[in-house]
């Protein structure tokens, strides 16, 4: 669905982010508030939708894999629990360059890509 399309006035956006790997969460947020500016979609009550975005970096040790498991889990039963979209664009990387290049750099800026496809769920739901 191409931007100028798009229509989300009537809809409200949590968006939740964590502080971990804030250098790349915060371009994440940018992107997607930019987007989401582009379209007239900043209001602050009454919400209709979820965001998650985030960066989990793999290290050493097995924690990496249970963070991922145990996030899209979370996330998941918090949609079913409460009748909400929740859109989850966490980034699951090898190393902190890829973050850098998926949040602005080399390629592109997913949480832009997360808040369209944010905005034509919301749209969806509305033709429904």
């Amino acid at each position: 669905m191409e931007i100028n399309k798009l229509e989300a006035s009537h809809a409200r956006i949590a968006i939740i982010i964590a502080r971990f790997n804030a250098f790349i969460n915060k371009n994440l947020l940018n992107g997607a508030v930019s987007t989401l500016k582009r379209v007239g979609q900043l209001e602050h009550n009454n919400i209709h939708t979820i965001w998650v975005p985030g960066a989990v970096i793999k290290g050493e040790t097995f924690h990496f894999e249970i963070i991922s498991r145990d996030l899209n889990l979370i996330i998941s039963n918090m949609s079913i629990k409460n009748n909400i979209p929740i859109i989850s664009s966490i980034l699951y990387l090898n190393n902190v360059q890829q973050g850098i290049d998926r949040s602005g750099a080399k390629f592109g800026n997913r949480g832009s890509d997360a808040a369209l496809s944010l905005l034509e769920m919301i749209n969806l739901l509305k033709n429904i």
